[in-house]
């Protein structure tokens, strides 16, 4: 069955770095474009990159701009979320996200704090 499985999130410090990876499963990953969106409670989940198929990326939000990366490993079926430089305003929790086929994934929670 379908399946996306984000692991890598924490507790960690700012302007420390996180690798968020999400696993795929159950379907053609790598036809797929996979997104990372953000939630913070309270407010809207919002889209924090794309990353097409053929590797095309989109940092839809400019605070992440220059400190995030996505990327992906299509033999691996896993797109990964490069965060570094992180600060106390990146608290949220991280969904992958296939929005072809509307899938998202459980969430991994992400804690900037000192």
């Amino acid at each position: 069955q379908l399946q996306l499985v984000e692991s890598g999130g924490g507790l960690v410090q700012p302007g420390g770095s996180l690798r968020l990876s999400c696993a795929a499963s159950g379907f053609a990953f790598s036809n797929y474009a996979m997104s990372w969106y953000r939630q913070v409670p309270g407010k809207e989940r919002e889209l924090v990159a794309t990353i097409t198929s053929t590797g095309d990326i989109t940092m839809a939000k400019d605070s992440v701009k220059g400190r995030f990366t996505i990327s992906r490993d299509n033999a691996k079926n896993t797109v990964y979320l490069q965060m570094s430089s992180l600060k106390p305003e990146d608290t949220a929790v991280y969904y992958c996200f296939v929005q072809s086929i509307k899938f998202w994934g459980q969430g991994t929670q992400v804690t900037v704090s000192s």
